[in-house]
């Protein structure tokens, strides 16, 4: 299983490269970025969706799923793109879509056409209006009345996007036969979208409230969505969707849960998820002993045999830098690329790009996600890189003097850090594939062992601290030639500094 020692880059295409000068990011811009991705050193990419879409929710609104939008190009950009990653060395993730759909999908529009129509029961009407107390995810009821058939249909995030009825055998095949047609097209793998969310309870029970919420009742958070997220019957949907995707293929899985819901994703052997996302970095509290807590927790969760995997950032959250601080972003790039099992990279974060302030006349999101979603600035010129200059990207840019090529020239950049990063990882059989144990957790420092003989050792504070480790420095997060300095008596780190050690040597 080539992910066991890959790492991952999440691919925003709206936001990477624009090629056709309408200030959107298209395929033939990430085909024509691939000396740079696999330069970088990551396995895979994992690519956003790009389907057809009227992009009320930027592409997860789907109304073709075996199609490109123009946007974004043609099938034979996409063909091409495959053919550039793979002779590139890189394998090609794409989001599958299963929950839901546009409400401009050719199914849906049958749907709603007639309460008598062959496809009315694809996806989840009752009487009422609303016909219970369920939230969407991004507020308000979700439930949309249909004036002309008297019924609610059921939409776990915008009104647009109608949920699918997975309990029907013919979604479920007419779903499956989209994998079958983008394997057949050469990908190598899928990362499965709000896997949680895929069946509802039939009996459509009130979720209960939430005592702990305080917020306006209309939010997502003033109810506990007992009755429509994490179903026990979801695992053999998991299990359906495992068995088409197969062994050769990545199956990743969207799960937003707590660490030992999550974990129930991997299923029984050859039943589950290869890697269900695991999000809980993202929200940890940022010191050495949460972040130690955490990987304990996550370790002692796992199933026999079940690999692990750790995500910091993606194109739903703020970005590292701005989360943790430009202090600690090196520190987080090295607590990412040293965990054990198979980490997630969110383009961009390479660079340490930070938020970038939206103003209001330019927002396009109104679920509040753009700052993270910026085109990535690949110069410091005018379009930097992205697109031409004078065309106006889909989103504003940040500082200009954040961009790859000044790091390409800077062999102590961020850029330069998760190259020497990504080039470590990759020959040290103990940070690819080696056991985790914690050596200290706090209160300044988090340092733990990878394998038999490799140390890390993090300083998630702002003052000078020491770690009680020793062996030979191989790397630091500074890249300033503390490399081959021998460390007997604990090392003496930096505000925000790491390194990692060669024990015994």
């Amino acid at each position: 299983m080539w992910w066991r020692r890959g790492v991952v880059y999440e691919v925003y295409p709206r936001s990477f490269q624009d090629t056709d000068g309408d200030g959107v990011g298209d395929l033939r811009g990430v085909a024509g970025r691939m000396p740079y991705i696999a330069d970088l050193g990551v396995d895979a990419i994992w690519l956003t969706p790009f389907f057809a879409s009227p992009m009320r929710d930027f592409g997860y609104d789907i109304s073709d799923h075996c199609a490109v939008d123009p946007s974004f190009g043609t099938l034979e950009d996409f063909d091409a793109l495959v053919a550039a990653a793979h002779d590139h060395g890189i394998k090609v993730v794409l989001d599958f879509v299963p929950n839901h759909t546009s409400d401009l999908h050719p199914w849906f529009e049958a749907s709603r056409s007639s309460r008598e129509s062959a496809k009315r029961d694809w996806y989840i009407w009752r009487d009422g209006n609303p016909p219970n107390n369920w939230v969407a995810v991004f507020g308000g009821p979700a439930w949309e009345w249909d004036e002309a058939t008297g019924q609610s249909y059921y939409h776990a995030y915008l009104p647009e996007q109608p949920d699918l009825d997975w309990r029907n055998p013919e979604v479920r095949g007419a779903m499956l036969a989209v994998l079958r047609f983008w394997k057949a097209r050469g990908v190598d793998g899928f990362r499965v979208d709000a896997m949680r969310q895929v069946l509802k309870d039939p009996s459509l029970r009130d979720n209960p409230r939430n005592p702990e919420h305080r917020g306006p009742a209309s939010e997502y958070a003033s109810l506990i969505p007992e009755f429509t997220t994490d179903l026990d019957e979801v695992q053999e949907v998991v299990a359906a969707i495992r068995s088409e995707i197969g062994d050769e293929h990545l199956f990743m899985a969207e799960v937003t849960a707590p660490i030992e819901r999550l974990v129930r994703y991997y299923g029984a052997e050859g039943e589950g998820a290869h890697l269900p996302f695991n999000f809980h970095l993202i929200f940890n509290d940022w010191s050495a002993d949460a972040i130690a807590s955490l990987i304990e927790r996550y370790e002692s969760a796992l199933p026999e045999g079940a690999w692990p995997n750790w995500v910091l950032g993606n194109h739903d959250q703020s970005r590292v830098a701005s989360r943790v601080g430009p202090g600690q972003a090196r520190v987080a790039a090295m607590l990412l690329l040293t965990l054990r099992g198979t980490p997630t990279i969110y383009f961009g974060d390479e660079l340490g790009m930070v938020d970038v302030e939206v103003p209001p006349e330019r927002v396009v999101d109104p679920a509040g996600r753009d700052p993270e979603r910026s085109p990535m600035p690949w110069t410091g010129e005018p379009g930097r890189g992205f697109c031409a200059a004078g065309v106006e990207p889909w989103l504003p840019f940040g500082d200009a003097s954040l961009n790859a090529a000044a790091q390409e020239a800077d062999p102590r950049s961020m850029l330069a850090l998760h190259r020497r990063l990504l080039a470590l990882r990759r020959d040290s059989d103990d940070l690819a594939e080696g056991a985790y144990a914690t050596l200290v957790a706090g209160p300044e420092v988090l340092a733990y062992r990878r394998g038999t003989g490799t140390a890390v050792a993090l300083n998630l504070t702002g003052a000078p601290a020491v770690a009680p480790v020793r062996g030979e420095i191989v790397l630091t997060t500074e890249l300033d030639g503390r490399e081959g300095e021998r460390v007997d008596g604990g090392l003496a780190l930096r505000p925000g500094e790491g390194a990692i050690l060669r024990e015994g040597a």
